[in-house]
């Protein structure tokens, strides 16, 4: 084996290991011995294994760079199919170089060289700054918010990428269609003041204020109930004391009396009417018998 392939297969071993357990777990022996060679070869190529760390953490950077690089070279093309791209790009990587993937997004050494995987993050936000901008200005959108809104999109790529690694249930075409939708319907909406509809102070002070106003609305309904009630109780009480009055004392005695002189005067039967020529006769009859009487007589 040559020097060349030696230190290729060095670097192909200590990717391994450096994905499988991190750097901290990772020894200069484990190294060795998994390449079968001598602790000093290792140390002959790579001074140790924070060297075999920068090569390997290098060339991942350098390859995801280049990828997305060439996925967001195209600013003219239709945003979404520059969202599509950048997604389908990283998930490639990552099926593709799986190892390298888990070396970068693990925790970094304290000798991790500056051109880290977060640091190409930071690059790539840079770079959808660029792109969402422009893309802003067509929409008449305010900049102010660009710089997190590329933030969210690379963080949520990345993260979900970093899931998929270790739960690979769906395809990346599809995964990168759940990430392209999430992401367009987003930015295909936003609004030009965005604001907290709940949870806001301002939502907080209004909820307050409806609060009020309808406990409000509520007392005054209840005090209007109170109010008819009230109405219909006086009446009633008003109804009452009349017929008290009349139930006790001389008013319902009078009361009775006539109440009872119209009971007799309707039950007594009434005399049949007599014939007035009856009548007449029997007058007639009085006075011929009380003529020629003196008064004494009559007395």
């Amino acid at each position: 084996m040559t020097s060349f392939q030696r230190r290729e297969q060095l670097i192909e071993v200590g990717r391994a290991l450096f994905a499988a357990k991190g750097f901290e777990a990772t020894s200069v022996e484990e190294i060795a011995t998994n390449a079968k060679v001598s602790k000093p070869i290792v140390y002959e190529h790579f001074g140790g294994k924070e060297g075999l760390y920068a090569v390997v953490v290098d060339r991942e950077m350098q390859t995801l760079t280049n990828a997305l690089a060439t996925a967001l070279a195209e600013p003219s093309e239709h945003p979404r199919q520059i969202v599509e791209r950048a997604a389908l790009t990283l998930l490639t990587y990552i099926e593709e170089h799986t190892d390298g993937f888990q070396v970068l997004v693990r925790d970094s050494p304290s000798t991790d060289p500056a051109g880290s995987f977060y640091s190409l993050l930071g690059d790539v936000s840079i770079r959808v700054e660029d792109l969402l901008t422009e893309a802003f200005k067509k929409q008449h959108l305010p900049a102010r918010g660009v710089p997190y809104y590329a933030q969210m999109l690379v963080g949520m790529t990345v993260f979900t990428g970093q899931y998929w690694a270790d739960r690979r249930k769906v395809g990346k075409e599809q995964l990168a269609a759940y990430i392209v939708d999430l992401a367009w319907h987003g930015l295909s909406r936003l609004s030009p003041r965005p604001e907290l509809r709940y949870e806001s102070e301002k939502a907080r002070r209004e909820a307050s204020r409806a609060a009020e106003r309808a406990a409000k609305e509520t007392a005054r309904d209840a005090t209007r109930e109170a109010q008819r009630n009230g109405v219909a109780d006086a009446g009633a009480g008003t109804a009452g004391t009349t017929a008290a009055a009349f139930s006790d004392g001389p008013a319902a005695d009078d009361a009775s009396a006539a109440i009872s002189t119209v009971s007799i005067v309707s039950t007594k039967p009434v005399q049949p009417s007599q014939p007035a020529s009856r009548t007449a006769k029997d007058t007639a009859g009085k006075v011929r018998h009380t003529e020629g009487l003196t008064d004494s007589d009559l007395l």
